[in-house]
């Protein structure tokens, strides 16, 4: 059944398709995750288009505006409307953005992380995030793995298409506050830290639960939401880990079968 999350359109549509399976053929109706790009337009000035999944995408518009420094913060935001015809998001908000776009996507400069002499290149946006992320609850590597199974358990729309990515935003007690799918990892952070952003919710003390790969920018995603640990059943990238060690993240990867790797500061994991 096709469900409507948004008013851009449905998470997902039904189509036939050709299953073979041990010799045989069978025309059957699968169901098949759709997409759309988002242009995002500030103050009439075109941001950025995003290609994403079509459910919540006013998270997806507060996360990604502030987590790149378009905005300073959510309340520089005053009003998001939608243009489901011309899949536009028009943003009014109490902010400069004339050069926002060259800004975000063009510019770029080297810089060392956290000082520490280690030369990388980053956007300038992802500046702002290369500060330390101090404190953070310990979580018990049980807890750990139970995440990833309650993450599952609510990845609703993976488990009828497998074309998405999921990530949760959760407690070290254990309990999944939210979750947040897209065909992106990064889109799917950004709608989280939207969601953290309009319900003025703390993240200081909590995790992000991924069901994909760790990338360097999933770490800096993890780093503007303020987030000391970041958890996955996949692998880390080893400039993520670096990221991850100078900043101050715990990062759990391949947490699944009844294991887990900690690579970076495991003085926040309770064995």
């Amino acid at each position: 059944m096709t469900e409507r999350v948004a008013m851009m359109g449905p998470a997902t549509t039904r189509r036939p398709v050709l299953r073979v399976e041990d010799d045989q053929a069978d025309w059957i109706i699968d169901e098949v995750v759709t997409e759309l790009p988002l242009t995002i337009v500030v103050n009439d000035v075109e941001i950025a288009t995003l290609v994403t999944t079509p459910s919540d995408l006013e998270d997806l518009v507060y996360g990604f505006l502030v987590a790149e420094q378009v905005v300073p913060g959510a309340e520089a935001i005053r009003s998001v409307a939608f243009d489901a015809e011309d899949q536009i998001a028009h943003v009014e908000a109490d902010a400069s953005v004339e050069d926002a776009g060259a800004r975000m996507f063009q510019r770029r400069y080297v810089t060392s992380c956290c000082g520490k002499g280690r030369a990388s290149i980053y956007y300038e946006s992802d500046a702002a995030a290369l500060r330390p992320v101090e404190g953070g609850q310990t979580v018990a590597a049980q807890t750990a793995l139970e995440l990833l199974l309650r993450l599952q358990q609510r990845s609703d729309i993976f488990r009828r298409t497998g074309g998405v990515h999921n990530v949760a935003l959760a407690s070290t007690s254990g309990e999944v506050l939210a979750v947040r799918a897209d065909i992106g990892r990064h889109n799917a952070l950004d709608k989280l830290y939207g969601h953290c952003l309009r319900e003025k919710i703390a993240t200081g003390d909590l995790m992000a639960v991924l069901s994909g790969r760790i990338s360097s920018e999933i770490l800096l995603k993890a780093a503007k939401l303020g987030l000391p640990l970041v958890l996955s059943k996949s692998a880390p990238t080893e400039l993520a880990l670096a990221l991850a060690e100078d900043i101050g993240i715990t990062v759990i990867g391949f947490a699944r079968q009844g294991r887990l790797n900690v690579y970076t500061h495991p003085e926040r994991i309770a064995l």
